[in-house]
């Protein structure tokens, strides 16, 4: 009788706390959920606070909890929000000014570039745009160079020397570990295995990085030199001698116009806008802000939309999420897009490195179905290479920042190999096969000449795949892809001239010709993929809950739980069925 009092007393308190769990939730939810715009004032005579010291994606992203849907997330502090904020500050009779205030900007060149074309615009509502820094990165710099009055803190120091990347070679290291990578490459600039396979950088490594670099560089001067009317050449000396490493250089050198501190920042703005000194400066973030101006900007209703689906991150065969674009995610937003009546033409946002070349194979098939019935047209941000690319190839045009890092027709495969480290540690792998072939890779074991000529075939296949995509995609012969492809990168400025891009321009340019094509007057903008979570099985992988199976497990032992699955499964079957006629298991 006790050990029932206590059972029950358990299952009670259990019980108890779920429920206690599921109204914390709720409350939660509701306090969460609730308007943020309640929370957001904007007083008058505001300046505009923009600190960007955070991850900057293009997408911020839209979450749904199906059975939860009070914990539905529709974030606001993307790059595309960011610049819709600054864009409507510049009407907003509120904000007089914006204050570019210690960055240490997490971004990207094009993402920064395209900040920066929105404050350039925003100087053209008369309002003004000071900046302030204890330090300037290059980065830092490049984007607040936009500004009317440029302080930096009396103690503080500034980069500009121009940009340099490094890259990590680990052909000897594996020899002396006996950690191997066996890799098989097509495409002599595709450099992403050659750390693995050489001890130094090959000549055509060197060329394209230093090709892309210089592009880069070249794009932030120009844009510098006619924001601050600084000749070109004179910004190469200036990096070259290192003229701005202190305040007083940086000053000397024109970089900047004050030296001074924080508080003599913002005492200067509160004498630009007539405040008493004593009187507090009514400052709004961007992030409250851009939350604001998003609620505003929505309210100007269209039947008619354009559909922009971001495709953002590493490209994997699965569903995708926030950080990684799957063919789940995409091909569903895409048939979204392409059903919709209201939704006139897409706009695909692409800015990932690549990844799966199945993936991508996948995603590019949906466009190709997608383009039939409507316009697609694709804006490529930071990145949009190898399979960023694959998925961009056959888009109706193709709009890229000068700064987009792109291209990269190329395919590699790349396996590890633990033989050497074995023999070392005194390890020995032996196998048991059917058929000769049985083995297509062993940690243990090098590849052999079978293996890794399969494995070529498979690459070669893709290659062959990708570059007829390109071809197609965008109305070059097989010869013209293939002296622009071995995995060669290229910026966008440079990829204008070769024929993988269209045009230069941000997002702002791609939905103008997708209105165009689909002869929109105007539009509202609906954005995909909307991503949705179990919040049960996230609490599950936390360890917090268990689902009614673990439970049945649990209690009945996993043989009869099967079981009981097996007739559950039979009694819900419907019609005919093509089936495996019994269960197996096979390990």
């Amino acid at each position: 009788m006790n050990f029932i009092k206590r059972v029950l007393s358990t299952v009670t308190g259990i019980f108890v706390f779920l429920i206690i769990c599921f109204f914390g939730l709720l409350v939660l939810g509701m306090l969460f959920g609730s308007s943020s715009d309640d929370l957001i004032q904007v007083k008058s005579n505001s300046v505009l606070e923009i600190t960007l010291d955070f991850p900057i994606k293009d997408y911020a992203g839209k979450t749904n909890f199906p059975e939860y849907p009070f914990l539905n997330e529709n974030k606001k502090n993307g790059l595309f929000n960011i610049i819709d904020a600054i864009n409507y500050a510049a009407t907003d009779e509120k904000i007089k000014g914006i204050s570019i205030d210690n960055n240490f900007i997490n971004a990207g060149v094009s993402q920064t570039k395209a900040l920066r074309g929105a404050l350039l615009k925003f100087k053209e509502s008369g309002k003004f745009i000071v900046a302030y820094g204890d330090m300037y990165s290059q980065k830092d710099y490049y984007l607040s160079s936009v500004a009317d009055t440029i302080y930096l803190n009396p103690a503080g120091m500034m980069e500009f020397k121009g940009l340099f990347t490094e890259r990590l070679y680990f052909k000897d290291f594996q020899e002396k570990t006996g950690l191997k990578m066996e890799v098989i490459r097509l495409g002599k600039f595709k450099s992403a295995v050659e750390p693995y396979i050489a001890s130094e950088m090959s000549a055509n490594n060197r060329e394209q990085i230093s090709v892309y670099l210089n592009s880069l560089w070249n794009e932030m001067k120009q844009d510098i030199s006619k924001s601050r009317d600084i000749p070109v050449q004179r910004l190469n000396t200036i990096a070259d001698s290192l003229l701005a490493r202190n305040p007083i250089l940086a000053k000397s050198s024109h970089l900047i116009d004050k030296v001074g501190y924080y508080d003599e920042y913002i005492n200067g703005m509160k004498h630009a806008l007539g405040i008493k000194i004593k009187k507090d400066l009514n400052v709004v973030t961007i992030a409250d802000y851009a939350e604001h101006a998003a609620k505003r900007i929505s309210g100007k209703y269209s039947k008619n939309k354009i559909a922009v689906i971001y495709a953002e991150g590493n490209i994997i065969y699965g569903e995708g999420d926030l950080g990684n674009v799957g063919q789940g995610a995409m091909n569903k937003s895409l048939r979204k897009a392409r059903n919709d009546d209201k939704i006139k033409a897409i706009v695909l946002r692409v800015n990932s490195p690549g990844g799966s070349a199945l993936a991508s194979e996948l995603i590019w098939r949906e466009i190709e179905l997608t383009k039939k019935v409507k316009p697609v047209i694709v804006s490529m941000g930071d990145l949009a290479a190898s399979g960023g690319y694959y998925i961009a190839s056959n888009a109706d045009k193709i709009i890229a920042e000068p700064t987009t890092i792109t291209g990269s027709i190329g395919v590699f495969g790349m396996l590890p190999n633990g033989k050497g480290l074995a023999d070392n540690m005194g390890i020995n792998a032996e196998q048991v096969v059917t058929n000769k072939n049985a083995v297509t890779y062993s940690f243990f074991e090098p590849l052999n000449d079978n293996q890794r000529g399969f494995i070529k075939e498979g690459i070669l296949h893709v290659y062959d795949l990708f570059s007829t995509r390109v071809a197609e995609g965008r109305n070059l012969s097989r010869e013209q892809v293939e002296t622009i492809a071995q995995g060669r990168v290229w910026t966008g400025a440079d990829a204008v001239k070769i024929g993988l891009v269209d045009e230069l321009g941000g997002l702002d340019l791609a939905l103008k010709y997708a209105a165009e094509a689909a002869d929109l007057k105007e539009y509202s903008i609906r954005e995909f993929p909307v991503f949705e979570k179990d919040l049960d099985k996230m609490l599950q992988d936390l360890g917090l809950a268990k689902t009614k199976e673990t439970i049945l497990k649990e209690e009945l032992g996993e043989e009869n739980y099967n079981i009981l699955k097996e007739i559950k499964a039979m009694s819900e079957k419907k019609g005919s069925q093509l089936l495996f006629p019994f269960s197996t298991d096979i390990n």
